[in-house]
C-alpha cells in the first residue's frame, strides 16, 4: 500500500482528458500494458515494450510502477495505449493483454521455422502456457507438445488443441525426442523459467531450433559449447509490441483464441491470489470492480 496492482487491463472509457480524440466515453478499451516514451525508436514501431528510455521514466506502465487497474478506474496517460475491444467482452478480454500478447510475441519471432512437419512445445500450461496452445494452433501448422507437472493442466492443453501432452517427470526430455524422431522441437517455450524447466528446454530444442525463456523463475540455464544442439538459439523476450496486441485481439474476435478466466469481485483480490499461490486457478483469475 498505497500501490495499486494490475497489468492485464481492459475496461470501458470512463472520462476523456483534454485533446483525446477517437474514443467515446462508455467504449471498451483493453490497455497496452508496456508505456514506453512514445518517441524513441522502438516506441515509434509499436515496440513500447523495448523503449529504450525505460530507466528515465516514472514507471513501467499500469501496475509496473504506476498504479494499475485492480480499483474502480486507471490513469492511462495517452490514447495511444488503448485499443478498442468492439464486441469481446472485457472480463474475458483481460488477460489476453499479457497472457496471450506475451506468447504471441515469443511464437511470432520463431514463426518462420514452425512450417508444416516441425514441432513446438509449451511447458507450463498456466495463465500464458494455455493462450500458446490456442496461439499454436491458430496461427502454424506445427505439432503442439504441452508439458507440465499438473494432469488437469494437461487435460485442458489438450482440450484446447495439443497434439500430445507429457507428464514434466525424468522421461520428459526423451518423450520429447521420441515425439519428434530423435531430433527435438524446432520450438521450446518455456513458461516457467526454473533450473528444472530450462534443463528440460535445453534437452528439447533441435539443432537450430529456438528456446525462448518467457517465465521468469530466475533459473540458470548452464552452458558451454556442447550442452546445446548446434546452432540452437536461447532467447528471452518480454511482452510484445503494440501492433501485436491488435493481432491477438483479432484473434480473439474471431474465436480463435479464448482466455480460460475465473472472475472475482474486487474486494476477493486477496483470496484470488491465495488460490493463484497454491496452484488452484485454471488459467487467468480476472479481478472484476
Amino acid at each position: 500500500m498505497p500501490f495499486t496492482l494490475g497489468h492485464e487491463n481492459t475496461g470501458r472509457v470512463a472520462a476523456l482528458g483534454p485533446g483525446v480524440t477517437g474514443l467515446a466515453e462508455g467504449e471498451p478499451v483493453a490497455v497496452y500494458g508496456a508505456w514506453g516514451c512514445g518517441r524513441c525508436r522502438p516506441c515509434r514501431g509499436s515496440a513500447e515494450n523495448y523503449c529504450e528510455r525505460m530507466a528515465e521514466l516514472e514507471g513501467a506502465g499500469a501496475g509496473l510502477g504506476l498504479d494499475g487497474g485492480m480499483a474502480d478506474y486507471v490513469l492511462v496517460p495517452s490514447d495511444r495505449l488503448v485499443v478498442p475491444l468492439g464486441d469481446l467482452d472485457p472480463v474475458e478480454a483481460a488477460p489476453l493483454g499479457d497472457a496471450a500478447l506475451t506468447p504471441y510475441h515469443a511464437i511470432a519471432r520463431s514463426a518462420p521455422k514452425l512450417v508444416p512437419g516441425t514441432t513446438a512445445v509449451a511447458i507450463g500450461i498456466g495463465g500464458l502456457g494455455h493462450m500458446a496452445v490456442q496461439i499454436l494452433r491458430a496461427c502454424t501448422p506445427a505439432r503442439i507438445v504441452a508439458i507440465d507437472v499438473d494432469e488437469k493442466k494437461l487435460a485442458l492443453a489438450a482440450e484446447l488443441g495439443a497434439d500430445e501432452t507429457i507428464l514434466a517427470a525424468d522421461d520428459a526430455a526423451a518423450r520429447v525426442k521420441a515425439a519428434t524422431g530423435g531430433t527435438g522441437a524446432e520450438l521450446v517455450l518455456d513458461f516457467v523459467g526454473s533450473d528444472s524447466t530450462l534443463a528440460l528446454a535445453a534437452q528439447s530444442v533441435r539443432a537450430r531450433g529456438d528456446l525462448t525463456v518467457v517465465g521468469i523463475a530466475m533459473g540458470t540455464l548452464p552452458f558451454n559449447f556442447f550442452s546445446l544442439p548446434y546452432e540452437a538459439s536461447v532467447q528471452t523476450t518480454y511482452w510484445g509490441s503494440l501492433l501485436e496486441l491488435v493481432e491477438v485481439l483479432e484473434l480473439a474476435r474471431a474465436g480463435r483464441i479464448r482466455a480460460k478466466v475465473e472472475r472475482f469481485p474486487l474486494e476477493q483480490a486477496p483470496q484470488a491470489y491465495e488460490r493463484l499461490r497454491a496452484g488452484a486457478v485454471e488459467g487467468r483469475a480476472v479481478i472484476v470492480p
